[in-house]
């Protein structure tokens, strides 16, 4: 199998994209460290991935928290091959209508916890001699999105920061990647709905030339692909999975 002997630490893994990464790698014959705030539904998903997978409890806005995580998940894994940053939270609200906690929520989350668990992990990766990051971005950080602007400019931070990494590490032998999913039906985006947001979601569905949502497992494949042999040559990319919504 392709990531036989190595090792994925994947954030947000608990649910969603970041679980559906966790569960590929797993079967791709990777042991993984999955890593969430909530540790039970962690648990689970390292239950369901099988024998090679541990729960890490990480919060990726506490520095210290993802210090604790990292330093475990390489230790009982034996070290780190891949880093996936899927971790990401969000609530669609006009700009005017947010303020400085929503700021440091969203910002925390997406942008600075990536900040953390990859400053983290890269001196695993050095040690092992090669690897790749692929970091979870949005197709609202290379077009925006109405009611997402605190996102929107995270997910696009995370993408320019991805690029700058990727001439930086390169030297390693490390890749760093980018995938950009449109919107994917996870529970974050179904709480959106609940929110009172189903009319804005089903006009982004409507002007989705594939029409309909992604699925966690579509974007897992992706990632996937990146973290592997097959992608070798590739560093400093952004790979769509939105259906089509953005095409660059």
């Amino acid at each position: 199998m392709e990531f036989q002997d190595r090792a994925a630490l994947v954030t947000g893994a608990a649910s969603g994209i970041g679980r559906a990464t966790a569960l590929a790698f797993a079967a791709a014959g990777a042991r993984v460290a999955i890593c969430d705030l909530n540790v039970a539904g962690a648990e689970a998903a390292a239950a369901e991935a099988g024998g090679g997978a541990v729960a890490v409890g990480m919060d990726v806005t506490d520095a210290v928290s993802v210090r604790a995580g990292v330093e475990r998940a390489a230790s009982e894994l034996g070290g780190l091959d891949v880093v996936v940053n899927a971790a990401g939270w969000d609530r669609i609200m006009p700009f005017a209508k947010t303020d400085e906690a929503h700021w440091d929520r969203v910002i925390g989350i997406n942008y600075r916890g990536l900040l953390a668990v990859t400053h983290g992990a890269l001196p695993h990766l050095i040690e092992r001699g090669g690897g790749a990051i692929v970091n979870v971005a949005s197709e609202a950080g290379r077009a925006g999105s109405s009611g997402e602007a605190v996102y929107s400019g995270t997910k696009g931070a995370v993408i320019a920061f991805s690029k700058a990494l990727a001439r930086e590490v390169a030297r390693y032998g490390i890749r760093v990647n980018v995938v950009a999913p449109g919107l994917t039906d996870t529970p974050l985006l179904r709480g959106m709905i609940a929110d009172g947001n189903e009319k804005l979601i089903d006009a982004i569905v409507a002007a989705t030339p594939l029409r309909r949502l992604a699925r966690p497992e579509e974007v897992a494949e992706a990632a996937l692909f990146l973290a592997s042999s097959r992608a070798s040559f590739t560093t400093g990319e952004t790979l769509s999975v939105g259906g089509g919504l953005v095409m660059v």
